[in-house]
């Protein structure tokens, strides 16, 4: 069952976004959606998710009822309409090839002071085949400098909707799973050394895998 929305509690443009994006799933996509008594009404914590497809961010996130903060490569920062979208709605940009970028690990810790949960994708880029791929160290660091509840969520069928092949295949259920929260004790121990933001993105991809399709409601 989800949980009832108010756009007003959001900022307009990203209020707006929300709604119709929420509408399109319903539409066009609509599947299952379970775990959403997993989120927390309140505080700071990140939303972990497998990544197949261009429709992950944003059907993640329209099934949250909370204004959250995306991730966005640096160069679709371009002049004109796209920047000032980006900008909007409170996506935080990342160069993907310059290592770690401080300036994104800032904003991520801002927005979580601000108790606007991030969605991140422990995989660093959409899967090849939809299947789930070995999680990167990237999210493991952010959640271990966080300190914060991380949920797991796990889509499904948004790799058939809009794969690699860019053929966009509308009537395809996507389905969305969110997990109970992991707590900084489950996913992060200090005692795993250089390894500790790999091993943590590891536990996290290990919650994100558990997490099974839902299924329709008995009638």
């Amino acid at each position: 069952m989800t949980r009832p929305v108010d756009h007003l509690k959001m900022e307009p443009l990203y209020g707006v976004c929300h709604y119709v994006i929420r509408q399109i799933y319903q539409m066009f996509f609509r599947g299952e959606v379970a775990g959403t008594e997993n989120l927390p009404r309140g505080g700071g914590f990140l939303i972990a998710s497998n990544h197949a497809s261009h429709l992950d961010p944003p059907f993640v996130g329209c099934q949250v009822p909370l204004q959250m903060a995306f991730f966005a490569r640096k160069t679709l920062w371009k002049p004109g309409i796209a920047s000032w979208w980006l900008d909007g709605v409170g996506t935080i940009p990342v160069d993907r090839d310059g290592g770690a970028d401080v300036t994104a690990i800032k904003r991520v810790l801002q927005s979580l002071k601000k108790e606007r949960p991030v969605i991140l994708f422990p995989e660093g880029t959409r899967s090849p085949d939809g299947k789930l791929q070995r999680p990167k160290p990237g999210v493991g660091m952010l959640a271990c400098r966080a300190q914060v509840p991380v949920i797991p969520a796990r889509i499904f069928g948004s790799f058939t909707a809009f794969g690699r092949d860019g053929k966009l295949r509308l009537g395809t259920p996507v389905s969305v799973a969110f997990g109970k929260p992991l707590q900084p004790a489950d996913y992060d121990n200090p005692g795993d050394g250089k390894e500790r933001y790999q091993r943590a993105s590891e536990r996290i991809m290990e919650a994100i895998a558990k997490l099974e399709k839902p299924e329709p409601p008995v009638v």
